[in-house]
């Protein structure tokens, strides 16, 4: 699994990374929208980035407590994390309906938070890869490459494809 590689200490410095970073953004991002006009998206953007903050520092406090407790840890979990969701979509598709500007910026602020959480996870990542000598064996590139793997399957056509399909023909025996 591609987050067994992050440690604890990456955990709370990629944690810190992305609320700092996300507060940054979104206060630049009030001031734009306000010098240009759109005071209601920058206010909307605010809020979603706030959502997100909260979403992920109660993400944070579930896998803690659910990592403590005995026995199994799935389903309370999965509740919780459902429930937010429900949640945090009920008052953006609210906003929306009830000001357009204002559920527009809030989804982008919730965009802009995931997007930067996650920007934190891969450089933490690429770091410690780096860190670990070098990107081969069973480090991120390995890890990144399993998310993406298709293996198995067969293309539109309802051929499989060789094992060899993407190397030159010659490569693969043919020509």
């Amino acid at each position: 699994m591609l987050f067994s590689q992050v440690s604890l200490p990456d955990l709370t410095r990629i944690s810190k990374r992305a609320v700092f970073g996300s507060l940054a953004v979104g206060i630049v991002g009030l001031v734009l929208c306000v010098v240009l006009g759109a005071a209601m998206v920058g206010l909307g953007l605010c809020i979603g980035i706030a959502l997100g903050v909260a979403n992920f520092r109660m993400v944070q406090g579930s896998v803690a407590r659910a990592g403590n407790r005995p026995g199994p840890k799935r389903r309370p979990l999965a509740l919780n994390t459902v429930s937010r969701l429900a949640i945090i979509t009920a008052i953006a598709l609210g906003l929306l309906f009830v000001s357009f500007d204002l559920g527009f910026g809030l989804m982008a602020g919730l965009a802009l938070f995931q997007f930067l959480l996650l920007f934190a996870v891969i450089r933490s990542l690429i770091k410690s890869g780096a860190a670990a000598g070098g990107l081969g064996g069973g480090s991120l590139l390995s890890g990144i490459g399993g998310m993406f793997s298709v293996d198995g399957l067969e293309d539109a056509g309802g051929d499989p494809q060789p094992d060899n399909a993407l190397e030159p023909p010659e490569e693969r025996g043919e020509g």
